[in-house]
């Protein structure tokens, strides 16, 4: 008997596919008999790659041409899906799923591709803010599927832990000292980053308080600002910056004590690992977008023109300039207790 086999198409970015973790394995569980593939973006791919959850892995390029776009749907079709259930909103996914031939194609009606679904959920308004690991678990509900335990946790293989062990001693990290991994960085724009200074001034304070080691990571693209923190630090950090990839990260970051984070996908990757984490929030709602799990706290302060939607504060960025290290430093010793 043939198995039904299922795609996937999860999130283009780290944290939302961490926070579509508990939508991913409540499909796996309403369907135990059949194979489950994931289409994910290149870079997160990695995710999914030891996972137990997927029975294979299906890279996708940006779908931006006509070309590309026709030569990943024949891929696809090549695989012979019966179903594609799509955790992206865009008419571009649904598409190439249309494309790909695949019978059954499920997803919310968003961006106006209701014609190209088989099967389509309704956006509701809740009304208040729900966490976004809601959003993604409400549409298996709007289709008539069960949704499962909303809990997250990334299963880390062991050599992958080892090697990120041994990646800290060959930096000369003293490992008896509690690990502080900062991660300063933010793709969505300058407005969810704390400032350099203040990411300073807190790592010098650890230092001091703790005498912790601090290792901070992040994009090429966030070497300058990581660079800018270790200039101002009397003992300077071990920066990592565009020199990991996200296997390497995962077993760096199970490695620490402490996160302390922009509201970005390493965040959520520390949280997924039940890593300790400090998110720093800014423009966005730790409501909806904040680490899911414990151990965690964020750090957030109330200013009258939050939230907002701007990439780059066209004003005094008030809602960061707020926050202070020894906020963040004390979230940190709740933690730590």
């Amino acid at each position: 008997m043939v198995k039904m086999k299922i795609v996937v198409r999860v999130p283009n970015w780290i944290g939302d596919c961490i926070l579509a973790l508990p939508t991913i394995e409540s499909i796996k569980r309403s369907f135990p008999e059949a194979q489950m593939w994931i289409a994910a973006q290149a870079w997160v791919k990695d995710l999914f790659a030891s996972n137990s959850l997927a029975d294979g892995v299906i890279p996708l390029p940006q779908l931006k041409k006509w070309k590309i776009l026709r030569a990943s749907a024949r891929n696809l079709s090549k695989e012979g899906f019966d179903t594609g259930v799509l955790l992206t909103n865009s008419f571009a996914s649904a598409f190439l799923f249309y494309l790909a031939n695949i019978p059954q194609r499920w997803g919310y009606t968003t961006d106006g591709r209701s014609l190209l679904l088989t099967r389509s959920a309704p956006l509701k308004n809740e009304g208040s803010p729900r966490h976004q690991v809601y959003y993604y678990l409400g549409l298996l509900s709007g289709l008539g599927l069960q949704a499962f335990s909303p809990g997250i946790r990334l299963p880390l293989p062991p050599e992958e832990h080892k090697a990120g062990r041994e990646r800290l001693l060959s930096l000369g990290l003293d490992l008896n000292l509690p690990l502080i991994i900062l991660s300063p960085g933010a793709s969505y724009g300058p407005a969810k980053r704390w400032p350099a200074c203040r990411f300073a001034d807190l790592a010098t304070m650890i230092q001091k308080k703790r005498g912790a080691e601090i290792l901070i990571i992040g994009s090429a693209d966030e070497t300058e600002v990581a660079e800018s923190i270790g200039s101002s630090m009397e003992k300077k950090p071990v920066i990592l910056t565009g020199q990991t990839s996200l296997s390497q990260l995962l077993g760096l970051i199970s490695q620490a004590a402490l996160f302390i984070s922009n509201d970005s996908g390493p965040m959520h990757l520390a949280n997924a690992l039940r890593v300790p984490v400090v998110g720093i929030f800014g423009p966005t709602d730790p409501e909806v977008t904040g680490p899911f799990e414990q151990p965690s706290r964020f750090v957030k302060k109330e200013v009258p023109c939050w939230p907002c939607a701007y990439r780059k504060c066209p004003y005094d960025h008030r809602c960061m300039m707020n926050i202070s290290a020894e906020d963040v430093f004390r979230a940190g010793e709740e933690l730590w207790r």
